[in-house]
């Protein structure tokens, strides 16, 4: 898989993609992490993207001409472009297994007041984390990234993927290490039984139970 990101600000992407699994995975060339500051895309001399907006109003907006140009730089049949949004669909686990799939995506970080109108013709998906604001699109670009890299054959073991939360529309069960016993709270027994049968029972168990008390919603 390969991931484009268009950023102002590449730098703020060094050091997670330089550290843990998803610098594993690039190690492995299961994944191609490439930053582009779609600046050097503009065709003024000091390089600027964004200006006023028409009819007047706070901030200023992304220009459509440097995102344009950088997007058809790296598009080929492959590519799949998302835009990084407010008003974009909720990003979810089920929306990142879809992502895997694709064989190269383009991820657009937006930034000061908005981006041009026009930049939306652009993209396949327009994508957001969750009714907030924030700076820039480049955390919600980390955060997307991570989601899908760990979901590469490969990246993590099958058997760990198979008990996170999310699948099956129920959170993950809870999990316990040494010592047995920290400030009077114990390990269930059950997990020190040895019986998997009964231990796979206790965890499903527990998963509904979880769900039922955290995301009710979870279980429509």
């Amino acid at each position: 898989m390969k991931i484009d990101i268009l950023s102002l600000f590449p730098e703020m992407f060094t050091n997670i993609f330089n550290e843990s699994i998803i610098k594993r995975a690039i190690d492995k060339k299961l994944v191609e992490i490439n930053v582009v500051n779609f600046r050097e895309f503009s065709k003024y001399n000091n390089n600027q993207v964004d200006d006023t907006p028409y009819g007047g109003g706070a901030g200023m907006v992304l220009m459509c001409e440097p995102i344009f140009e950088a997007v058809n730089s790296l598009k080929t049949k492959d590519s799949f472009v998302i835009l990084l949004t407010p008003d974009g669909v909720k990003y979810n686990q089920k929306i990142a297994k879809d992502l895997v799939l694709k064989k190269h995506l383009i991820i657009i970080c937006g930034h000061y007041e908005g981006f041009d109108e026009r930049i939306r013709t652009l993209a396949d998906m327009e994508l957001s984390l969750g009714d907030f604001i924030l700076t820039g699109g480049e955390i919600p670009a980390m955060a997307i990234t991570d989601s899908i890299i760990r979901l590469i054959d490969g990246v993590i073991t099958k058997e760990s993927l198979a008990s996170e939360s999310f699948n099956d529309n129920l959170l993950d069960y809870p999990v316990y290490t040494k010592p047995r016993c920290y400030n009077n709270m114990e390990v269930p027994e059950v997990l020190l039984s040895g019986n998997h049968e009964k231990i796979d029972i206790w965890r499903n168990k527990e998963r509904i139970k979880r769900t039922k008390e955290k995301r009710k919603d979870l279980l429509k």
